[in-house]
């Protein structure tokens, strides 16, 4: 039996450990617990010391918001995202944010800034703050410590009366108390190199987003099976990786100028690549879409406001974040929405939404960028 385990088999219960339960395992008062754990009262170190390590050992949260948990106060739940200034996933916290303002419940919105550390630093804070869940939005890395690290938030949240959801990551393996909202990555990602192969393009560059990113991985993967059911040839040379923003696409066009390879079509991971490669293919002398196609992903406002208006695939972000507040709610509330078991995974889908942005390629077209081309 691990040493946490065992712990909570001391207390009687297998749920959350009590200021009481510190104290008589610690062999004090439930008041010097107070003090040490309040850092308002001088203490000594050995007691200190001796306090923390049953707090470690219990994995006792100080829950200044408990009365919030257990129906007293006001619930809040805690956004956790990448970037805020990401259009995408901004949308997913407004959802969050409407659907629980409707429902008479707090948003606090953090920024991991793609940092581990950092996340489980939020995470631990907003558990100890006693949030009623986590909803961490974006994608995720294709590392083993992922998992590893997500089933411990999860189990963490879930002895301090919290729930984690997942919005736009990989569902968690095995009996982990986590909810996954995702949309259907693979079946958008597909249909959009679908439709770009069926309006006749064969080279298309192919902007998936960081090779090591989950989402980037699956769309790489479906547009190679759109291009296998058409029976075209995957050019591996067409493909550049990088990260989900403007200058990623204007800069990964650029390379491909440089470098000679011909192309009548780009196939970009998120709208705001698309709109960096529509600049750079712009500044080099080539129109879209009389000369390149461009196809973006996840249809954000920016979408329809570029000049030709961009082709792309939409995903109901806003509904993810309503779906994820909603999963927590059905958590807490017996007259509320269909309670989710342990590992629920929601998807919702998605579907490409035609626009200006791409046209069949013209019969003799082929694309010869300038020798001394500088962006």
């Amino acid at each position: 039996m691990s040493q946490r385990k065992a712990a909570a088999a001391d207390t009687g219960r297998g749920g959350r450990a009590t200021i009481r339960d510190v104290a008589e395992r610690a062999g004090v008062s439930v008041a010097s617990v107070s003090r040490v754990l309040s850092g308002n009262y001088p203490v000594s170190e050995d007691l200190r010391r001796r306090v923390m390590k049953v707090v470690r050992d219990l994995d006792y949260v100080t829950n200044a918001h408990a009365r919030s948990l257990a129906g007293g106060g006001t619930p809040t739940v805690a956004i956790l995202i990448n970037d805020i200034t990401g259009a995408a996933f901004a949308h997913v916290a407004k959802g969050v944010e409407n659907a629980a303002s409707m429902r008479g419940w707090l948003s606090l919105v953090g920024t991991t800034g793609d940092d581990p550390e950092r996340e489980l630093a939020l995470v631990n804070l907003m558990r100890q703050q006693g949030v009623a869940a986590v909803v961490l939005l974006g994608g995720a890395y294709d590392f083993d410590e992922y998992q590893l690290r997500m089933a411990r938030f999860a189990r963490s949240l879930d002895a301090a009366g919290s729930h984690l959801v997942l919005v736009g990551r990989p569902p968690l393996e095995g009996d982990v108390p986590a909810t996954t909202v995702d949309y259907d990555n693979e079946g958008g990602a597909y249909a959009m190199a679908s439709h770009l192969l069926s309006a006749g393009h064969r080279r298309v560059l192919v902007l998936p987003g960081h090779a090591e990113l989950t989402t980037a991985q699956v769309r790489l993967l479906a547009a190679r099976r759109a291009f296998a059911d058409y029976g075209v040839q995957f050019d591996d040379d067409l493909v550049q990786h990088g990260t989900y923003d403007y200058a990623h696409g204007y800069g990964a066009v650029v390379e491909a100028l440089r470098h000679k390879q011909e192309f009548t079509g780009v196939l970009a991971g998120t709208d705001v690549v698309a709109a960096g490669a529509m600049q750079a293919l712009r500044e080099a002398g080539l129109r879209v879409p009389e000369d390149v196609s461009v196809a973006g992903y996840d249809d954000i406002p920016l979408a329809s406001q570029l000049t030709p208006q961009l082709t792309t695939v939409h995903v109901p972000y806003e509904e993810m974040g309503r779906v994820a507040l909603r999963a927590v709610i059905g958590r807490r509330d017996s007259d509320g929405p269909r309670r989710p078991v342990d590992g629920e995974h929601v998807v919702l889908g998605t579907h490409v939404v035609v626009r200006q942005s791409v046209r069949p390629p013209r019969p003799t077209m082929k694309i010869t960028p300038l020798k001394d081309y500088q962006p």
